[in-house]
């Protein structure tokens, strides 16, 4: 059955009405479709815009409907234009004319609006549970890992020793981060369009806050112009999907450059690798490199929505129609890779003597002699050249900067003595950076404890 058709004399083209149909993916909107429909009949009978008793029987056979298509008694019939009429005309063969009344008061452009922002509100729930998860992993690994060594770079070239505890906690901030702006997007998200009507709302006394109680959102839409025509909030919440993304593929991009034989600082475990068709030697960190290309897709799916909104005149386009498949694989996508990357995490062993015995190369101690002969009060442009002259010296005799001999130091600069060998070391390069935010133990044990606390106030 159609919604539409009264003015038509002629059928829609086969190939146009398939064209424009959408159930083939807005099927998955059912559920939201029907509790949204249930609260809507439930407001017309309470008004008396229709018979309290149609109204129940509307409700009844709603829920009868959803709980048909959960267990599958009921398959939804994508020769329908949409779930919308898929829907409407189930109910109509289920109840009869008292079906026909569901839709007083309500258009498909704020019936479809509902549905989307009740969608993106439980896919944005879900998400955010499954970056808490990470960042309970994430946390978990940072302190088991506060005393453990590992060079951190600028331009991928060993710049200065940090804990493997630090490094992780770089990516929970940026996680966290996720979590915060998802949060947001739900506040702006959280406001009910329903009697908005095509985009001049109702003309009928409805009582939209009943149905935004009913439904549990905490605002109501102001415009309804706006409101059918808003798809900011799907904007918004693919753009922070893309952050995730963009976030998990740079781990990621670590995590593959980590478990090279190069670096081997890593070895992500079988279960989340897999091997060459031809040489047999060959383990592939796969699941870490499909996350990384799929962030592609997030991104393509921002580009569609954007694209496809900038140039809409006020209210309603069928262009709009093209917001939900993208949203949809968008969520599916990052839902799916959270879920692979944390288990992949979760199984990695950290080759931390590796790590420590990379942190001792490359110079990484460079900065912390420039520092240390500042505090002796040499300017620290002045100690920048002569410890750039020191370390030039160190690598033409292949040898690190510790083990120098005494007088070799002296022969750049007569201000070195003993104690810079302490100063140096990849340990006391670490604790010198004893400010908040900083890589020293008791500074990495104060960001552990704040992570902490965050996620402990998630819970509550």
């Amino acid at each position: 059955m159609k919604l539409w058709g009264g003015r038509f004399t002629g059928e829609t083209n086969a190939q146009a009405a398939h064209f424009h149909s959408s159930v083939t993916f807005d099927k998955r909107l059912y559920r939201q479709d029907i509790e949204g429909s249930i609260a809507h009949a439930e407001m017309l009978g309470k008004q008396g815009i229709i018979d309290k008793t149609d109204a129940d029987n509307i409700k009844e056979a709603l829920a009868g409907i959803l709980a048909d298509i959960d267990s599958g008694a009921l398959l939804i019939d994508e020769s329908c234009e949409d779930i919308h009429s898929f829907v409407e005309t189930e109910l109509i063969k289920r109840i009869g004319e008292a079906g026909r009344r569901l839709h007083t008061g309500r258009s498909r452009n704020d019936q479809v609006a509902l549905d989307m922002r009740m969608y993106v509100k439980q896919e944005i729930n879900e998400i955010c549970a499954l970056i808490a998860k990470l960042l309970e992993s994430l946390l978990k690994a940072a302190k088991n890992h506060t005393g453990d060594i590992i060079p951190g770079f600028t331009h991928l070239q060993k710049a200065q020793p940090v804990t493997l505890a630090h490094y992780l906690l770089a990516y929970f901030e940026m996680f966290k981060r996720d979590y915060g702006r998802l949060s947001d997007c739900f506040k702006r998200t959280d406001e009910m369009p329903l009697g908005s009507g095509a985009l001049a709302a109702a003309n009928y006394p409805l009582d939209r806050d009943f149905v935004k109680d009913k439904l549990g959102f905490s605002a109501l839409t102001a415009n309804s112009l706006d409101a059918v025509s808003d798809r900011d909030f799907c904007i918004e919440f693919v753009s922070d999907l893309s952050v995730i993304m963009m976030h998990l593929s740079r781990f990621c991009e670590e995590l593959i450059l980590w478990s090279t034989e190069e670096f081997g600082f890593i070895t992500i475990s079988d279960d989340y690798s897999t091997g060459s068709s031809i040489m047999p030697q060959k383990k592939n960190p796969d699941m870490a490199e499909l996350i990384r290309g799929k962030t592609g897709r997030v991104y393509g799916s921002l580009m569609c929505i954007l694209s496809m909104m900038k140039s809409l005149p006020l209210a309603y386009n069928k262009d709009m129609q093209e917001d939900k498949e993208a949203v949809f694989d968008a969520a599916d996508t990052v839902k799916v890779c959270l879920t692979v990357f944390e288990g992949m995490f979760n199984n990695i062993k950290f080759n931390t003597d590796t790590m420590y015995k990379s942190a001792l190369g490359g110079y990484t101690n460079a900065t912390a002699a420039a520092d240390w002969l500042v505090k002796k009060g040499v300017a620290f442009r002045d100690a920048h050249e002569i410890t750039g002259r020191l370390v030039l010296y160190a690598m033409n005799k292949k040898l690190r900067l510790d083990e120098l001999a005494l007088d070799e130091l002296k022969n750049i600069s007569d201000i070195f003595d003993e104690s810079l060998y302490e100063a140096i070391t990849v340990e006391a390069c670490v604790n010198a950076h004893n400010i908040k935010g900083g890589t020293s133990e008791a500074a990495v044990l104060q960001a552990i404890e704040k992570a902490g606390k965050f996620l402990q106030d998630l819970k509550l």
